[in-house]
């Protein structure tokens, strides 16, 4: 007999875990995580597979489900993990059912996220898994992130977690939903890094399935013998100030920052690169003109955030934009003086100057021709790659 939302939500309200308190079981590194906002499409008895990248290796693989931006209950039939071989097929004898609080179908209320039971699997550094999301019931308004830039996979109708093959995987998207974390024990790893930030940040204009944002080439950057595990927080057209008219866009910053990057687990630097949809945008608090001030003390506000949290804060200077609709002189005026105080403020615990690794040296208010993805504000895959070996790895504590 099929429940209803309700049924299930009763049934298992024990299933609800703080995402803290499972961490302080022990030490767990976020190995991947991105942004979540409101405003995905619905769904109906549909499976969708999705495929989460690892930043750092790790055993005891645990994943987070969120229904937090999300207005109804959202049923959950079965979830099911296994390395990725090619597409929506898994690789042969890796699959594991995941449970929450030991149960395979659960409900999760408005608002809210679980984090499963412990996966006896091991998985190393920058390694593909597939994640399938069984949902029974209609959905309405996914909690998601839009811009994956990687796959996802959708079913015909039905239950297919547990195919060992993509035959009834008939739809493809480049989103995440629902799927909001994977997290890892990893003795041997300092902790998470997260980059918070923007479209720059979230990797716009790079390859779909190539794992080329300046964040992921960080976390390859910083394996070795003590590692640390790399969230990518960026969420596109986000800004710091002010929630953006797109829903899906995200609120802003400051209402996100405890969640995206503090909740993380094991966070012990942030790395904040956002402001310039604000810049663009003229978009100042109450929708007044934005000034350098208006977003100075903004970062203020995360700065005092995160370390009342106990964690590091890097800021690092926004890049050059000349060419886009976003520039004219007075943006621009906006972005070198807040480049200027994050340079020399000492407000944040380190710097990364990315305005001075991008621009182009014979025309410092634009991007380096070399580094552009041809919108002259987004990075290309090399760009980004310049971006993440322009970190002074001795930043990350």
């Amino acid at each position: 007999m099929k429940k209803s939302v309700g049924a299930v939500a009763v049934l298992l309200s024990s299933v609800l875990v703080v995402p803290g308190a499972v961490a302080a079981q022990a030490p767990r590194t976020a190995t991947w995580g991105p942004s979540m906002t409101i405003g995905g499409p619905d769904f109906a008895d549909q499976t969708i597979r999705m495929v989460v990248h690892t930043t750092v290796g790790g055993s005891s693989l645990q994943l987070k489900l969120s229904n937090q931006r999300s207005t109804t209950p959202l049923a959950v039939g079965e979830v099911d993990i296994a390395l990725q071989a090619h597409q929506a097929t898994p690789v042969a004898g890796t699959r594991h059912t995941v449970t929450f609080g030991h149960a395979r179908a659960f409900a999760i209320p408005v608002g809210a996220e679980v984090v499963s039971d412990s996966v006896p699997m091991t998985v190393a550094a920058d390694t593909s898994l597939l994640v399938s999301v069984y949902l029974p019931e209609a959905t309405n308004s996914a909690t998601w992130h839009s811009d994956a830039f990687d796959t996802a996979y959708l079913s015909k109708p039905g239950n297919h977690a547990a195919d060992g093959d993509d035959g009834n995987y008939v739809t493809a998207t480049t989103s995440w939903y629902y799927l909001d974390g994977l997290t890892v024990l990893a003795p041997g790893t300092r902790g998470t890094v997260v980059a918070f930030g923007d479209s720059i940040t979230d990797g716009y204009n790079t390859p779909i399935g190539a794992y080329a944002t300046w964040p992921e080439d960080l976390g390859r950057r910083v394996g070795g013998s003590n590692p640390f595990g790399v969230v990518d927080a960026g969420i596109g057209g986000n800004r710091v100030l002010t929630d953006v008219p797109n829903i899906w866009q995200g609120v802003s910053a400051l209402k996100r920052f405890g969640h995206d990057a503090l909740g993380q687990p094991g966070v012990r630097d942030v790395i904040l690169l956002e402001g310039i949809n604000d810049i663009g945008n003229n978009a100042g608090p109450n929708g007044a003109p934005l000034t350098a001030s208006d977003l100075e003390n903004g970062y203020r506000n995360l700065i005092t955030q995160a370390h009342t949290a106990g964690v590091r804060i890097i800021g690092a200077t926004m890049l050059p934009d000349f060419g886009n609709g976003y520039y004219s002189a007075g943006a621009e005026a906006i972005r070198v003086a807040v480049n200027g105080w994050i340079r020399t403020s000492g407000a944040f615990d380190g710097v990364i100057d990315f305005d001075s690794v991008m621009h182009d040296p014979s025309n410092p208010v634009a991007l380096n021709p070399r580094y552009d993805s041809g919108d002259h504000l987004h990075p290309n895959a090399a760009g980004m790659q310049a971006m993440a070996n322009s970190v002074d790895l001795g930043l990350l504590k």
